[in-house]
């Protein structure tokens, strides 16, 4: 199982980038291309939700991006360094099974259902050092690396 470690500089602008990134590991690690837009979308939500809590909260702190293929699954985990209990930051991360229509409110909330809506298999957990996003799509074919 290979795994792709990334650690970023918390600006706006590095979105795109962090999406062309996930969106060749991806490939490469055997994801279809009628899913790599959600897997694009669903990394570039999850990266700015963490940039805009980073701007708040840690703006020099970089976020930390893996991205893990092997066993027919492509994984990629987010994580921010803000702390999920942090009533100023963002609120405690729910279960994938809250985030549905009308959890909520706000743009952290709706950030959280799109990519829950997204991923094939999303795991979301706050602690005090830092809120981390795990997402998961299938990998249909043998890796290309």
């Amino acid at each position: 199982m290979e795994t792709v470690e990334l650690s970023i500089n918390a600006r706006p602008v590095h979105v795109r980038t962090v999406r062309l990134i996930v969106t060749s590991v991806a490939r490469l690690n055997g994801v279809g291309e009628e899913i790599l837009d959600e897997v694009r979308l669903a990394v570039g939500e999850a990266f700015s939700r963490a940039v805009e809590a980073h701007v708040r909260h840690c703006p020099d702190e970089p976020i930390r991006l893996e991205l893990t293929g092997g066993e027919r699954r492509f994984e990629v985990t987010v994580s921010d360094t803000v702390p999920g209990d942090d009533p100023g930051g963002f609120p405690a991360a729910p279960d994938a099974d809250e985030l549905e229509y009308g959890f909520g409110e706000g743009a952290a909330e709706l950030g959280l259902a799109v990519i829950a809506g997204l991923a094939d298999d999303v795991d979301i957990s706050a602690t005090p050092k830092g809120v981390q996003i795990r997402m998961s799509w299938p990998a249909e074919a043998e890796p290309n690396v």
